[in-house]
């Protein structure tokens, strides 16, 4: 783009041509890979993104390319990394425990990084040896390797449930309900908010940095990202020490200083290897950022809603870079490069001042594992799946000195029920007799509810107990379900669970 339309909008645009798809499409992509089979998503998406990238290979060689077909063709290939990028997040936390992950996030970022510094490096080469056509051709190989190697692995099977698979809306629904209820998800979205926006200055303009304030080519270019590279590896090995002693809080309020100070570094310093040391420390922050975000989100997600709450990262994560490659575009054309650099570094450090209070999720030892200790509802008929809503309620009896201890923990558990499928949540208390609550929650159809029963977690359950404690008498809770009222030949009943187990 800086060859074929040098402005600071139209080469700020190519980034966003690249992240917003993903802004656009990463939620349905993680709907799809909850509710079918990860491993042809990622063999179809590659045979799309390989097929963009001989095309671009070819009008670049016939000298056809125009900026409009270069933003087309680079949109096209980010829609393909939308539907990819939650489903190779999804498979990692199946592979290593969760002690490891930490470990495996920052390997996967390492092989990223790894290509990112051969890669513009080789780029480069290969475009004065060869011209420029010749990258998007070799894209294209590269694209056929992954092919390959998916037809080849077979991937572990994953615990299959009774029921049918989810609805694509009712999917990306449910994905939804869970972020919006999950604290630990939402914290780590917003201390992505306070980043990425700011951060993302850097990657939207270091091709006109390298071009117009250091005057260089390809290769000078490809030689910065080298530098970006080469940083984000060492920074990887350097990781869990770092977090060991800082913690993750401290370590990405760490991260983002240094970015903010590559961003000064960026506006103010002309002189090459001063802006290749900088490049480092940008890889190394970045890492340090995006490494523990993306850890902080795994560790906040059960199974079976995986891909969905990693796709919403995703999509925050793009959204937040798309918005900051457009807005510092825009500043820069206005006001110039430093100025743009300089307003971003600014807001970075307003941004981690800010967001310190929202902690992430460190917990290595919470499981989120199903617990399967729900009964099976009892009923006199069989009930169809769609019939809804359904209204779940639970009678306790709590001795009244314990009413706010009680209500404290139950409002604990509502997070679990929204999580979980419940639109709805409540508790009353009866004015007749004094320490009888009732609490209640409400589900879209009755196969929801089942579906419910199949995602409450071991965590849950350790809830669910400390709530049992403050209920009278030898019996558990009871439970009632009810529904809308029944049709001819259909009739719910109510059955006491066994002691010890209720919802």
């Amino acid at each position: 783009m800086t060859s074929l339309a040098p402005s600071p909008l139209m080469v700020a645009l190519v980034q966003a041509a690249t992240t917003l798809p993903i802004f656009l499409f990463a939620l349905p992509a993680g709907a799809l890979a909850d509710i079918i089979d990860r491993r042809s998503i990622l063999l179809a998406m590659s045979a799309v993104m390989m097929l963009t990238a001989i095309s671009m290979g070819l009008l670049v060689l016939a000298g056809a390319m125009t900026p409009f077909l270069l933003l087309l063709f680079t949109f096209v290939l980010g829609t393909g990394a939308a539907f990819i990028a939650p489903v190779w997040q999804a498979v990692v936390p199946k592979l290593v425990s969760n002690d490891e992950l930490q470990s495996a996030v920052a390997l996967n970022s390492v092989g990223i990084n790894i290509s990112r510094a051969i890669g513009p490096v080789l780029g480069g080469v290969v475009i004065v040896t060869f011209g420029v056509a010749s990258p998007f051709l070799l894209n294209a190989l590269s694209f056929a390797a992954v092919i390959i190697a998916l037809l080849w692995w077979r991937p572990s099977t994953s615990i299959s449930s009774r029921l049918p698979a989810e609805r694509f809306w009712n999917a990306i629904r449910a994905g939804l309900r869970y972020a919006s209820a999950s604290k630990p998800f939402k914290m780590t979205l917003i201390r992505a908010v306070a980043f990425f926006p700011f951060a993302s200055a850097y990657w939207a303009l270091l091709p006109l940095i390298a071009r117009q304030e250091f005057g260089g080519g390809p290769t000078f270019y490809g030689l910065l990202l080298g530098s970006v590279g080469a940083g984000a590896v060492g920074g990887a090995f350097l990781l869990p020490a770092l977090k060991t002693k800082l913690g993750a809080d401290d370590l990405v309020a760490l991260g983002t200083f240094g970015m903010a100070v590559v961003l000064v570094i960026s506006a103010l310093v002309r002189a090459p290897v001063v802006a290749a040391i900088a490049g480092g420390l940008a890889g190394a922050s970045w890492i340090a950022v995006l490494s523990n975000l993306n850890v902080s989100a795994q560790m906040a997600l059960p199974e079976w809603v995986r891909a969905r709450g990693l796709s919403i990262f995703i999509t925050v994560f793009f959204g937040a870079m798309t918005f900051g490659s457009m807005l510092w575009g825009q500043v820069a054309a206005l006001f110039g490069i430093p100025a743009a650099l300089s307003a971003a570094a600014t807001g970075a450090v307003l941004g981690v001042i800010f967001s310190r209070r929202f902690k992430l999720q460190r917990n290595a030892a919470l499981d989120l594992r199903p617990s399967m200790h729900w009964p099976e509802p009892v009923v006199s008929k069989t009930i169809e799946p769609d019939r809804g809503p359904v209204m779940i309620t639970v009678d306790y009896h709590i001795d009244p000195k314990n009413a706010s201890a009680f209500l404290a923990a139950l409002a604990s558990l509502a997070d679990a029920r929204r999580r979980d499928g419940a639109y709805a949540w409540g508790v009353f208390e009866d004015v007749a007799k004094p320490g009888h609550y009732l609490e209640y929650f409400l589900e879209d159809s009755w196969l929801e509810h089942l579906r419910h029963h199949e995602r409450v977690s071991e965590v849950d359950r350790v809830f669910q107990d400390q709530i049992r404690s403050f209920h009278c008498g030898n019996a558990p809770p009871r439970v009632s379900h009810f529904l809308t009222p029944a049709r001819q030949g259909e009739v719910a009943v109510t059955v006491p669970p066994e002691e010890g187990s209720f919802k």
